[in-house]
């Protein structure tokens, strides 16, 4: 699309702050500036929300190629072998977050099987796939 949506989107932001002047009530300035603020966010997130979500979803299945060999419970064995087998369907965000959602459901899994076995090797490889992703997520303000 031309122009891109986060272009669309930072231009709003911009139009609705400047918008509002000094004769503006107090709430709809507040509310003006929440809105822009919003907007701009948007507009970041739209530029890299592909990327986080495949970057996850790639990270979660190399981490269950590397620790099936592992894992006991041969049912979750087979569910970490398939996942990691698969790939996402598209790079549209809906089917990324598809994916995203179930292989976040499987790392719970393996989390809880790791504690309960005792494998902190696993556990450290798990927590850091997790450090990873919230740093990847982390919303910055600002330009």
């Amino acid at each position: 699309m031309k122009p891109e949506v986060g272009t669309i989107l930072a231009l709003s932001a911009q139009k609705i702050a400047m918008g509002t002047g000094e004769q503006g009530a107090a709430f709809a300035q507040g509310t003006v500036g929440l809105i822009a603020m919003m907007l701009s966010m948007s507009a970041k997130e739209y530029d890299r929300g592909a990327d986080i979500r495949f970057s996850e979803n790639s990270d979660m299945r190399a981490l269950f190629a590397e620790l099936a060999p592992a894992v006991s419970d041969a049912a979750l064995k087979q569910s970490m072998r398939e996942a990691s087998a698969a790939k996402d369907p598209s790079l549209r965000i809906s089917d990324l977050n598809d994916g995203n959602y179930a292989l976040r459901r499987l790392l719970t899994r393996l989390q809880i099987h790791a504690e309960e076995c005792g494998a902190t090797g696993a556990q450290r490889r798990i927590w850091a796939v997790l450090k990873a992703m919230a740093e990847r997520r982390l919303v910055i303000l600002g330009p």
